[in-house]
C-alpha cells in the first residue's frame, strides 16, 4: 500500500470545520444551542501541485485507487507528506484530534500543462475514527 505522496504542495487552503452543534428554535424565536461533544469534525484541505512531473501526479492517481476513491479512510503525517510545508504554526492545526484521518472528498483533477508537466488539485476531508473502549 502506498502512502499518500510526499510532495509539498504550491498552494493550500484549509476550512476548520466545526464542533457538533444542535440548533432548536423556538416559536417566539429564542434559540438553544446544544454541543454535543469536544472535537472538531468536517475539516477539509486543498491542495494543489502546480507543475509537478508526470510521474509524481501519477502517484495521486494511484494512491486514490488504492483507496478506492472517496471511500477509504487514511492518515496523514503532515511534517512526514509536507502538506504543512510553509505553516509557521504547530501542524496540530490540521487535527481534530488524535482519531483524525483522512478521505478524498472527490477524485483529485490532474489537468495537462505541457508534455511530460501536470497540475493535481486534492480535495481532502477529515474524518474522526469511532474511539475504542
Amino acid at each position: 500500500m502506498t502512502s499518500y505522496p510526499s510532495i509539498t504542495p504550491t498552494s493550500r487552503s484549509f476550512n476548520a470545520g466545526n464542533w457538533p452543534i444542535k440548533t432548536f428554535n423556538a416559536q417566539d424565536g429564542a434559540e438553544v444551542r446544544i454541543l454535543y461533544g469536544s472535537l472538531r469534525y468536517n475539516h477539509s484541505m486543498s491542495l494543489t501541485y502546480e507543475n509537478i512531473p508526470d510521474a509524481l501526479a501519477e502517484q495521486f492517481m494511484e494512491h486514490y485507487f488504492e483507496q478506492l476513491g472517496t471511500y477509504k479512510t487514511f492518515a496523514v503525517a503532515m511534517d512526514a507528506t509536507k502538506i504543512s510545508a510553509g505553516w509557521k504554526g504547530s501542524s496540530d492545526f490540521f487535527n481534530a484530534g488524535y482519531r483524525t484521518q483522512y478521505r478524498y472528498a472527490q477524485p483529485p483533477v490532474m489537468r495537462s500543462v505541457y508534455p511530460g508537466v501536470s497540475t493535481v488539485q486534492v480535495e481532502l476531508l477529515a474524518t474522526l475514527l469511532p474511539e475504542v473502549v
